[in-house]
Order: structure tokens, then C-alpha cells, then sequence
């Protein structure tokens, strides 16, 4: 078998790797950092449909189309080193500089959801930031993480002769994981995913960004344009079998325009469930005794688990759509499966209540679809989440619309939001006195 680039047994050999290699990336210049980043982006270009592919056999979740979308998005939109801008103020006193500094060994945490994505994604970052990284994956995803380490550190000798800037270990169970956190050469935690492994990094006494549970939750108001809202309600819940952190989980709706809602559900291939002995098929299905997610199911296709569930049907479905009660754990629960609730209210102040409840204080991300700018912009402030979108899909939260830039960290635990790399490196504030104003 191949000798893969960059995977090390232990985590001792690991992190002095990293730590070894950080001191001659150190002393690269910014444009050195570049030409990383854009032979980075080029060559892992070339295997999007590979990772797709690979990402999705080994984790059994989601589809390989839409990973390939995310994959491709993490290359391409991923804010690099142009992140760091320098801001300088000048006066009479003389010229004072803000500007970015690595924090050096930086442990990143993935999950299974997103494997591929989130590593380029962070990798991209923190090295722009000049950091060195050690790659945690989730068990499983550690294949295709493995393999994709091997490509990365590929390209970066071969731009500037270096070794394993980017490293992972052979095998990442969890006491692997903490042991890397807790090490004393590490100086960066990044955490996406569950909330234990949040909690675990903040433990560390270190410095942390973290990501954390999610119940994205969107309102419909009467006044929303229920057509475009539909659309991208389903675009956002069925994509990758919505399995990615901001995809639409809980639609609360004002009644006066549920039904034509629901109708234009159905033209976009979702499964609409109003009849009780259905609901509770899907929920002994999906729901264990204890009524959390069924683990299970989570990323399967939405054909299949109504197939599971005894319900059947005489075509393709994309999504299930579920109208519950809002103390329904379809409602309460993240269950990372191609299902959204629909929960009525009365209107608008009603479901703004009901969203930031349903929505749990998580700030991670929620939306809603209206006319009123009023409205729209209550929401946002009612609902305080590190990602909200107006009157579009999820997926725009993460810059699938081509503005922005995208993150696949989104700290709503720590507070930073979507990550990029200026998050990645710590901010410095320098001083240069006495005659040095030009004005």
C-alpha cells in the first residue's frame, strides 16, 4: 500500500510534524502563501468528483452530486489570504498598524456531514492565516480525509519544498482527538461539528472557535411569495439529504397560506404528511425509544425512509415534509435526514415566537420568507443567528449565491460566525511614533 503524505501513527509524531513544519512556514512571505493557496485550489480541482464520490461511500450519507457542489464551493470560495487586510491610522502622534499574526499549531475537529468540504475549507484558512494544521476527522470519514491530507501535502512541497504543514493521524478516535487539544504545542482549537466536541475544546483552557447544534428554523409569512418560498425551501432541505448544518430543518407558517404552500411543496417533489397514522409510522422509524434521531437513517434519501416506514408511493420524492405541533421532536430534534416540520400559527408575531423557541438559542442559523421589510428585519434581530437569510434557500447562507465567500465552521458556540481566515490568525496592534504622518 502507499505510504500517504502527512498521516502520522501517534500523536506525538503528529503534532511535532506539524510543530516542526511551522517553523520554516514561518518564514514564507505572503506571496509564497498565495502561490500555496491558488496550486491548492487547482490542483483539488481536478478531484471533486473523486472526493464526492468517495465521501459519500464511506460515510453512507448524502448524495455525490451535491457534495460535489460543496467540494467545488470550498475550493473555490473559500476566502484566502486577501482575508488578512491590513488597516493602518496615521496622525499627528505617528502611524499605528492592525494586522494578522498566525497562532501557530492549530488542531481542526470535522464531521462526518461535511469531511471533504470542511477540511479544504479550514485547511484553506489556516494556512492563508499562516498557521500549520492537524486534521481531526470523524471516524467516518477517515479514508477519503487521509487521502485528501496526501494531495495537499503533495502540491505544498512541491510549491516550496515543505512537509507535512498539514498532517492527520492514522486512526482519530476520540481520546486521540483530546490528547491533540490538550498537547501543550497546540495553540489553536477548531471545532465543527457536535456540541461534545465543543465542549471538550472550551475545557481546554486554549483558544477555541467552535461550532456547535443547530435547528435552523425559517418563517413563512402571509405575505411571502409562496411559490419562490417553496422552491427554496425544498432546495435547501433536500440538498446533500440535508445533512449540512444550515439546511432548512423547521418552517413555521402562517396559516392563511399553508395550504397553498404545501401545494407548491408537492410540484417540487416533496412528500407532504398531514394524516397522523403517517406521522407516527415515520416517527417510530426515526425516532428512538427516547425519542431522539435515529442515527441510523441520518443522510439516507427520502424514497427509502418512507419505504422503511411502510408508506408507500407510486413515484420519486426528494423530501418528506412532516405538519407537526411544535413540541413534535421532528420540531425539537436535529434529525440530519431530507425531513422538514411545518408547524402553523395564527400570524406573524405568533411565529416569530414560535421560531425562537423551536430555534433554541443555538444562533446558528435561521431565515424567513416575506414582503415586508419590517418584518424581515424584526426577524433578524428577534433571531439572533450567526447566519440569516432573507427571502432565498439556506444553502445562500454559506454562499452558494456567489457573494460572501464560504465557511463550513460556522461558530455559533464561540460567537465568531461563519469562519474565514482573518478568524484564524490573532490581531495585532503595532505602534510607530513620532513623525511618521504624511498628511
Amino acid at each position: 500500500m502507499k505510504e500517504l503524505r502527512g498521516v502520522f501513527s501517534t500523536v506525538n509524531e503528529t503534532v511535532q510534524a506539524a510543530k516542526s513544519a511551522l517553523y520554516i512556514y514561518s518564514k514564507l512571505c505572503m506571496k509564497d502563501r498565495q502561490d500555496i493557496i491558488a496550486n491548492l485550489r487547482q490542483e483539488l480541482s481536478k478531484h471533486i468528483d473523486e472526493l464526492a464520490k468517495m465521501s459519500q461511500e464511506e460515510t453512507c450519507m448524502g448524495k455525490v452530486e451535491d457534495k460535489a457542489v460543496k467540494i467545488r464551493l470550498a475550493i473555490e470560495q473559500t476566502p484566502g489570504v486577501e482575508d488578512l487586510e491590513t488597516k493602518v491610522k496615521t496622525g499627528d502622534g505617528g502611524m499605528t498598524f492592525f494586522e494578522y499574526t498566525a497562532y501557530g499549531v492549530a488542531c481542526a475537529i470535522h464531521p462526518s456531514t461535511n469531511p471533504c468540504e470542511t477540511m479544504i475549507n479550514n485547511t484553506i484558512g489556516l494556512l492563508s492565516a499562516g498557521n500549520s494544521v492537524i486534521n481531526c476527522p470523524h471516524p467516518r470519514a477517515m479514508e477519503v480525509s487521509k487521502y485528501l491530507t496526501d494531495i495537499i501535502n503533495k502540491v505544498i512541497f512541491d510549491v516550496c519544498g515543505i512537509e507535512n504543514i498539514v498532517v492527520t493521524l492514522n486512526e482519530c478516535m476520540l481520546k486521540y482527538i483530546k490528547e491533540i487539544m490538550t498537547h501543550p504545542d497546540v495553540d489553536l482549537i477548531v471545532s465543527t461539528g457536535g456540541s461534545e466536541n465543543a465542549r471538550a475544546a472550551i475545557a481546554c483552557g486554549k483558544k477555541v472557535i467552535s461550532g456547535g447544534a443547530a435547528n435552523p428554523t425559517f418563517i413563512v409569512d402571509e405575505t411571502a411569495d409562496i411559490q419562490k418560498a417553496a422552491y427554496c425551501i425544498s432546495k435547501g432541505a433536500s440538498f446533500d439529504n440535508n445533512i449540512t448544518c444550515v439546511g432548512e430543518k423547521n418552517i413555521i407558517i402562517v396559516d392563511k397560506v399553508c395550504e397553498e404552500f404545501e401545494e407548491e411543496l408537492k410540484k417540487n417533489d416533496v412528500f407532504y404528511i398531514r394524516d397522523v397514522k403517517q406521522m407516527l409510522q415515520l416517527s417510530k422509524l426515526l425516532l428512538t425509544e427516547d425519542l431522539l434521531p435515529n442515527k441510523l437513517l441520518g443522510g439516507k434519501n427520502a424514497d427509502l425512509i418512507l419505504e422503511k416506514a411502510g408508506i408507500v408511493t407510486n413515484r420519486s420524492y426528494k423530501l418528506i415534509a412532516v405538519e407537526t405541533v411544535k413540541i413534535h421532536p421532528f420540531v425539537t430534534q436535529e434529525l440530519l435526514l431530507p425531513l422538514i416540520s411545518v408547524v402553523r400559527v395564527k400570524d406573524f408575531d405568533e411565529a416569530l415566537d414560535v421560531a425562537l423557541s423551536v430555534e433554541q438559542n443555538l444562533k446558528h442559523t435561521a431565515g424567513i420568507h416575506s414582503s415586508r421589510i419590517d418584518r424581515l428585519n424584526l426577524a433578524q434581530r428577534v433571531l439572533k443567528t450567526s447566519i440569516f437569510i432573507k427571502n432565498g434557500s439556506s444553502l445562500d447562507g454559506i454562499g452558494i449565491c456567489g457573494v460572501g465567500g464560504t465557511s463550513f465552521t460556522i461558530a455559533n458556540v464561540t460567537g465568531e460566525g461563519a469562519i474565514t481566515a482573518k478568524d484564524f490568525a490573532r490581531k495585532r496592534r503595532i505602534a510607530l511614533v513620532d513623525k511618521f504622518s504624511i498628511k
